[in-house]
């Protein structure tokens, strides 16, 4: 009997979830506080990962990635240096509690050394550990600030198609140039066809006459 209810209390304790942590660490081509910054900023962060985010430097407030699959909010700040978010997404279940991330940024001589540390995160998803990270936020984050135009200057990026429109409208009004003269031209050739078969009329007349 004693067996037996080792065995049951064993195999109900295999099956509840237990979360777990993990820790990451790459190389940004960028300073720490830039890093920082745009973590936080809505533009910067959106542009970085290529998907809607929200972002605040308050502690205490709300933030979102990813068009919402991802929710938290700022738990503690350190300028340049330190990044603590509750974080959750979609794929939690409603019993699972959030989910901690802790960002350590240092100084690594031509870049920064991003240390990841999550914690809490349920024990049935391990992507976010086997390629989650790396495909979604490092990658993009090298990518970003690799760019001539990126770096952290997201409102040049943003301004390219404003510049492109301005240039498509100066294309569309010259077809209307030349129609205009275009009717101009058929307008100033209609009275000199009329004058022409005027003329004609009356030399035809006259001839008429000259006969009778």
């Amino acid at each position: 009997m004693q067996v037996a209810a080792v065995i049951i209390l064993f195999s109900q304790f295999e099956e509840e979830p237990v979360p777990y942590k993990f820790t990451l660490a790459t190389i940004i081509p960028t300073s720490p506080q830039k890093i920082y910054d745009a973590w936080l900023d809505s533009v910067a962060h959106s542009t970085m990962t290529g998907s809607e985010a929200s972002m605040s430097d308050a502690t205490g407030d709300a933030v979102s990635a990813f068009d919402g699959y991802i929710s938290g909010r700022n738990l503690e700040l350190v300028p340049g240096e330190r990044i603590v978010q509750s974080w959750r997404t979609a794929e939690f279940e409603e019993d699972h509690p959030d989910s901690l991330i802790t960002v350590t940024l240092e100084d690594a001589g031509g870049g920064a050394l991003l240390t990841l540390v999550h914690a809490n995160v349920p024990d049935e998803l391990t992507s976010y550990e086997q390629g989650g990270w790396e495909e979604y936020y490092f990658e993009p984050m090298k990518a970003y600030f690799s760019a001539p135009e990126g770096r952290g200057k997201t409102k040049k990026a943003r301004a390219k198609p404003r510049a492109k429109r301005k240039g498509a409208a100066k294309k569309a009004t010259k077809p209307k140039r030349k129609a205009t003269k275009a009717v101009a031209a058929k307008k100033s050739k209609t009275p000199r066809a009329g004058k022409k078969a005027k003329v004609k009329r009356a030399t035809g007349a006259k001839r008429r006459a000259r006969r009778r």
